[in-house]
C-alpha cells in the first residue's frame, strides 16, 4: 500500500520535534514531547501509540499548529503548518468531540461544509452520505444535545471527512464507539488509504491500530521508543509457526520424534483462534438476515460515495439521470415522467443546461432568488418534507426549468411561469 518513501513523498515531516511546557514563572514544568523525528508518507496510515501522557495528543496539536514547538521543525505538504492554505487539505477529529448543541446533524455538517466553501449542491449531497454513511440519517433532526457519546463521535467522523481530505487527523476515533461502527471505520480507513490519503491516528485500542496501520511509531515519556512497519515489529523472529488441518495423535507423536531428532522444543501446540470482533460481526450479520429489529443509530457499512470515488465525472449526465448516491428527489415532473420518456429527453436537456450555465451572467435578476433563496417547507412540524426540498441545487433547478417550458410550450404556448407549480418543485417565489 505504501511506497517506497522519498523527500517530495513525506506529507507530515517533524526534526528534532520538542514541547516543553512552563509554569507561570516561565519555568519548565513538564517535556511533553523530546526529539522526535517522524515522516509520514503519502497513501500511508501511520499509527501513534502510547500510554497516557505519551506526547501523542501534543504531537498531533503540534502537526496541526493548535500549539507551536518549544524548538524543532514541522512541514505538512512541505509547508509549515501555520500556513492557512494547507487546512483545507486536513481532517481533524478531536480527542472529545466539540459540537454545537443547538444544531441538528445536518445544520452542523453544512455549517463546516461552508467553512470549506463547498458550493451549495455538492454541501448537501456530502452530508446525506455522510449521514447514511455513520449512521445517523434515522435522527438527522434531532439536536447534538440529545446525543449519545457515541453518536457524537459519529457525527464527528462525519465533519472531519466533509472537506474530503488529503490529510485525515484521528485522535482516537472509535472511543465511544460500538464495535460496528468500529469495524466501518477501519473499513473506511483502508478505503482513504487506497485513494491515495494519507491517515495519522492516535489511540488506545492496539487491536484496531494491527488491523489498519502500516507503519506505527510508540511514543513513551515524549520520547520515540520503537518506529517500522507493522509486520516487522510485531514477528518473532525466534520461532516458525505450521498452520495445518487438525491432526491425530499418531501423527502428532511423529512430529515430536523428527523435532526431537533435530534438536527442537515443542514449545506451544494450539489450535487457531478467531478474534473477538469477528464473531461479533457474525453473529450482528445473522440477526440482520433474520431482521431482527435494532437501535436507529446502526451504520449501513457502506463508505460514501464521494470518498471511495470522488465526486468527478459527468456531473450535468449524473444530475439529470439522478446520480447514484444521492438523495431521492421529489417533484411533480420528474415523478410522472417514465424511464423511457426521461432517457429522450436527456441530450436536449443536457444542452440546454449547459447553455444556461454558460451564459449565467446574463440571467434576469428575478431568477437568482429562484436559485439562491433557501426552499422552505409549508408544515413546519414535518423537517423531512423541508429536506427533501432543500436537496434540490442550482443545476436541478435549471433542469425542470427547461422541463417545464418545454412542456408549456407543447401544451398551449404560453411561457408564463405559474407560482403554485414552483411551490410543488420545492421552490417559493421571490
Amino acid at each position: 500500500m505504501v511506497a517506497e518513501q522519498t523527500q517530495s513523498d513525506a506529507v507530515v515531516r517533524t526534526i528534532g520535534l520538542t514541547k516543553v511546557f512552563r509554569d507561570f514563572w516561565l519555568r519548565e514544568k513538564v517535556t511533553a514531547v523530546e526529539d522526535l523525528d517522524l515522516e509520514i508518507a503519502r497513501e500511508e496510515v501511520f499509527g501513534l501509540l502510547g500510554p497516557n501522557g505519551s506526547g501523542k495528543t501534543t504531537t498531533l496539536k503540534m502537526i496541526l499548529s493548535l500549539l507551536l514547538p518549544t524548538r524543532g521543525r514541522i512541514h505538512v505538504f512541505d509547508r509549515p503548518p501555520t500556513d492557512v492554505k494547507i487546512k483545507a487539505k486536513i481532517g481533524f477529529l478531536p480527542e472529545d468531540t466539540y459540537l454545537y448543541p443547538f444544531l441538528d446533524s445536518r445544520e452542523t455538517l453544512d455549517y463546516y461544509g461552508r467553512l470549506f466553501h463547498l458550493p451549495r449542491g455538492q454541501r448537501r449531497r456530502r452530508i446525506e452520505m455522510l449521514l447514511e454513511m455513520v449512521g445517523l440519517g434515522p435522527m438527522a433532526y434531532r439536536r447534538v444535545a440529545e446525543y449519545s457519546k457515541g453518536m457524537r463521535r459519529r457525527l464527528g467522523l462525519a465533519q472531519a471527512l466533509i472537506n474530503d481530505p488529503d490529510l485525515l487527523i484521528l485522535d482516537e476515533p472509535t472511543s465511544g464507539m460500538d464495535p460496528i461502527a468500529a469495524r466501518q471505520f477501519k473499513d473506511l480507513i483502508l478505503t482513504l488509504a487506497r485513494r491515495g490519503k494519507t491517515v495519522l491516528l492516535s489511540s488506545h485500542l492496539l487491536a484496531d491500530v494491527e488491523d489498519v496501520c502500516d507503519r506505527v511509531c510508540v511514543l513513551y515519556g515524549g520520547q520515540r521508543r520503537a518506529l517500522g512497519r507493522v509486520e516487522e515489529l510485531l514477528t518473532r523472529q525466534g520461532s516458525t509457526q505450521i498452520v495445518t488441518e487438525q491432526l491425530d495423535e499418531p501423527t502428532l507423536e511423529r512430529i515430536y520424534a523428527l523435532l526431537d531428532a533435530a534438536g527442537r522444543d515443542v514449545l506451544e501446540v494450539t489450535r487457531p483462534r478467531d478474534k473477538l470482533e469477528a464473531l461479533f460481526m457474525r453473529i450482528v450479520d445473522e440477526a440482520r438476515r433474520e431482521k431482527v429489529a435494532a437501535g436507529a443509530a446502526v451504520s449501513t457499512g457502506e463508505v460514501a460515495e464521494f470518498l471511495r470515488q470522488g465526486d468527478g465525472g459527468d456531473v450535468i449526465e449524473q444530475l439529470v439521470r439522478g446520480g447514484e448516491g444521492e438523495p431521492e428527489r421529489t417533484g411533480a415532473t420528474e415523478e410522472a415522467a417514465t424511464p423511457d420518456e426521461r432517457d429522450q429527453t436527456v441530450e436536449p436537456l443536457r444542452e440546454r443546461v449547459l447553455e444556461e450555465l454558460v451564459v449565467t451572467d446574463e440571467a434576469s435578476p428575478e431568477e437568482a432568488p429562484l436559485r439562491d433563496q433557501p426552499p422552505v417547507s409549508s408544515d413546519a412540524s414535518r423537517p423531512a418534507a423541508r429536506d427533501a426540498q432543500a436537496d434540490r441545487g442550482v443545476i436541478d433547478g435549471l433542469i425542470q426549468n427547461a422541463e417545464r417550458r418545454e412542456g408549456e410550450t407543447s401544451s398551449d404556448g404560453d411561457d408564463t411561469v405559474d407560482p403554485d407549480e414552483d411551490q410543488a418543485h420545492g421552490r417559493e417565489e421571490p
